[in-house]
Order: C-alpha cells, then sequence, then structure tokens
C-alpha cells in the first residue's frame, strides 16, 4: 500500500503540474496571441475531447512500448502533459478578461511573458486552483491508464493497487476499505482547503467580457 501512495503521488502531482502549466500557456495564447492557424489550432484541440480513450489506447501502449517507457514514471505523466479541457477552461477565462489591460501593459513596455505572468497568471489564481483540482482528481482516481501501462507490481498506483486486491472468488475487504479511504482523504482535504476558489473559478469560467 505505501509502494501504491508513493506512486501516485508522484503521477498525481507530475500531471498536475505539468498539465496546469502547458494548459495555462496554451490557453492564454490561443485567447490573447494573434497568429495564423489560431482558430484551426483551437478546434483540433477541442475535437480531441470526444475522441474516447479506449480509440487510442491500444496505439499509446504500442508507441510507449517501442520507447521504453512502460512501467516508468515517465511513461505515465507524458502523455497526459496537457488536456484538451484544460486548455478550453483557460481560454474561456483569458479571454474574457478586458483587452484594456494587456494593451496598458504594451504600453509599458512589457513584452507577453511579463504581461502573462505579472498581469494575466495573479487574476487567473481562482481558475488556475480549480484547473489543479480538476487535474488532482483525474490523476489520482484514475484506473484503466496506470493498470494499461504499468504491468509491474511495485509501479501501480493506489486505484490500480485496489482493483486487483478484489479477487475473482475472495475479496479482501479490510484492505480495499483501508485503501479506499486513504484515497478519498488527500482530496477531500484538498478540497475543504480550496472550496472558495474552485467555486470561484467555476462561475468564472464561462464569463465573457
Amino acid at each position: 500500500m505505501t509502494r501504491y501512495i508513493i506512486n501516485t503521488v508522484i503521477y498525481a502531482v507530475g500531471v498536475c503540474a505539468i498539465s496546469v502549466t502547458f494548459d495555462s500557456f496554451t490557453g492564454y495564447a490561443l485567447a490573447r496571441m494573434h497568429f495564423r492557424g489560431r482558430t484551426f489550432f483551437y478546434y483540433v484541440i477541442m475535437v480531441t475531447m470526444f475522441i474516447p480513450f479506449a480509440i487510442t489506447m491500444i496505439p499509446l501502449f504500442m508507441e510507449l512500448s517501442k520507447f521504453g517507457m512502460i512501467n516508468t514514471y515517465a511513461g505515465l505523466i507524458i502523455p497526459h502533459a496537457t488536456t484538451a479541457f484544460g486548455i478550453f477552461m483557460m481560454r474561456s477565462f483569458f479571454v474574457g478578461l478586458p483587452e484594456d489591460l494587456a494593451e496598458a501593459a504594451r504600453l509599458d513596455g512589457l513584452n507577453e511573458f511579463q504581461i502573462y505572468f505579472r498581469i494575466m497568471l495573479p487574476l487567473a489564481k481562482p481558475q488556475l486552483i480549480t484547473l489543479t483540482i480538476f487535474s488532482l482528481m483525474g490523476s489520482w482516481n484514475d484506473l484503466l491508464y496506470p493498470m494499461l501501462m504499468t504491468t509491474d507490481q511495485s509501479m501501480r498506483t493506489l486505484a490500480a493497487g485496489l482493483a486487483l486486491i478484489g479477487g475473482q472468488h475472495i475479496t479482501y475487504y479490510g484492505p480495499v476499505m483501508a485503501g479506499t479511504i486513504i484515497s478519498m482523504l488527500p482530496l477531500f482535504i484538498i478540497y475543504m482547503f480550496a472550496q472558495k476558489y474552485f467555486i470561484q473559478g467555476s462561475a468564472m469560467s464561462g464569463m465573457k467580457e
């Protein structure tokens, strides 16, 4: 169980940190920066939201197997480095911010990176916390993907490990219930402390200027 928890923490925190960073960068670029193919690129990202994981999991497994990334943390984290939902969520927020903020910053001599880090990122704090909670919940409770990408028992996550504890004819209810409580506590504690930002970020996700 300790090994499962360590693997889950590494997997969930790694995916959350990378995906929130990339999703916010991409969302800001699609909302505020003007470049050729921006709309097409955005629609392509949105289309991927409608593709079930069951369609892509076998090609993804074969690809990672060729790169020797099965039973590795890189194989668990890198394919989830960004999400279409996260990009959509961050773009919806940045589109709703007044354009005058960025224009005033450009007049003061700030470039796009400075505008993002000094002005946009502090304003997006509730949205980033909301996306962080969504990402942590998705990764922490993920079952199918870790089971597919880990064949070694020492690389199993908590959800995948608990699924294997229950056998076909015998179920060890004690370890299963203990593991379930352990898997629920971190997300419950995080939500209790961040619920104000979670509600605020969810409410602001669909706002327009």
